[in-house]
């Protein structure tokens, strides 16, 4: 079977969406938003990007403000092809560079910011990933000037706070609501932790770096708390997508499972990955969406001070475009801050999960390692589960 990295690798090179078309020089604002590439690590091309509109540019790089906001799919793309890429090589520790103090003060800016550039040739090309949101154009950059920058009180604390650890810094936002995604861009850039230890991360690393961070602190609390004495389903649907998020009365163990269902032609595609009470030592299978919905789930058992099992399971259907993992990170979020279905046990559970999704329920069971544990750990054999 396709791996999943081949599989979105096949499905981010068929889109053909136009970007917006600018020329060698461009005038507008960065909503504030910044971008560190990983190719040729440990030098990188880091850069802004920016939107040929002067004003409040911040919703075309707030996802936490998108589905709340009830932005499509289409409404998401629009933001993100307006949004031109200017880049400079640039070694991960000099950070003394002037573009690099430039992309510090962008990531730290509490709003939009009006900004000049001069482009070596006319920005080209567009962007699609698994892991970051898309952006439109892209071009070396020659000049880039930025107005005054007012900074985020919060952000700008973890910054002049050269004596905290990055991992503190996280936290420390996280616990005071920062979105996730200026923390992300604030930590890219090379604005957190100790003096001597900052440089920047590349963009699809910072996301999961980030996520990871406040999972794994997040689960040390959450192992202290009780487990739930009852099954609960939660539900999700948007961007082409449904989630359902079984949280069982156990111990801490976690699977995340997700089907593409004719996205790209006939294919009904399930990847999976999991992990028991002690934890995943590898770098997940699925990517960086495994970290983020792990966050989530976690970041709602925190705040009810209950330890759960989970699973989570997804659907990605016909018209379904790669956003990057905000997509399941704030579609997990959305899902459990809805009302939830009670089940006195897990297969009256499953089978509520199995009317709502278009796969059958038994087709992840079958691609499932922890679904499979925890069924045969409670004696029912898988073929007699759904007759």
């Amino acid at each position: 079977m396709m791996g999943k990295k081949a599989y979105l690798k096949k499905l981010t090179s068929k889109f053909q969406i136009p970007s917006v078309e600018v020329g060698k020089e461009l005038e507008g604002s960065t909503p504030p938003s910044v971008f560190i590439g990983s190719w040729n690590y440990p030098k990188v091309y880091a850069g802004p990007m920016i939107s040929p509109v002067l004003g409040d540019t911040a919703i075309m790089d707030t996802p936490e403000a998108w589905i709340p906001g009830s932005k499509s799919q289409e409404d998401i793309i629009s933001y993100r092809m307006s949004l031109v890429r200017g880049k400079k090589l640039i070694g991960i520790t000099d950070l003394d560079n002037q573009m690099v103090e430039k992309l510090q003060e962008i990531s730290l800016a509490s709003g939009s910011i009006d900004s000049e550039a001069e482009f070596w040739k006319k920005p080209r090309g567009v962007s699609f990933s698994e892991y970051q949101a898309p952006h439109g154009p892209s071009a070396i950059l020659e000049k880039f000037d930025i107005d005054n920058v007012r900074w985020d009180r919060e952000l700008e604390k973890v910054y002049y706070d050269t004596d905290l650890r990055a991992r503190d810094a996280i936290m420390d936002l996280h616990s005071k609501d920062v979105p996730f995604s200026h923390m992300q861009k604030a930590f890219s850039v090379g604005t957190m932790g100790v003096d001597k230890r900052r440089r920047l991360v590349p963009t699809r690393w910072s996301i999961t770096a980030c996520d990871s961070t406040i999972a794994d602190q997040l689960l040390k609390e959450v192992k202290h708390f009780d487990p739930l004495d009852v099954h609960r389903v939660y539900e999700f649907q948007s961007l082409q997508n449904y989630y359902a998020v079984l949280l069982l009365p156990s111990p801490w163990q976690y699977e995340w499972m997700e089907a593409f269902l004719k996205v790209l032609g006939q294919e009904k595609l399930i990847f999976s990955d999991y992990e028991n009470y002690n934890g995943k030592k590898e770098y997940s299978r699925v990517g960086g969406c495994y970290y983020t919905c792990k966050m989530a789930v976690l970041e709602a058992l925190a705040q009810e001070k209950r330890q759960a099992g989970v699973i989570v399971l997804r659907e990605a259907y016909s018209g379904y475009v790669p956003l990057g993992v905000f997509n399941v990170r704030e579609n997990v979020r959305n899902a459990l801050a809805q009302p939830y279905q009670e089940f006195e046990d897990m297969k009256s559970a499953l089978a509520y999960i199995d009317t709502r999704l278009k796969l059958p329920i038994n087709s992840f069971i079958k691609r499932s390692d922890l679904l499979q544990d925890i069924l045969r750990s409670r004696q029912t054999t898988l073929d007699s589960y759904f007759k």
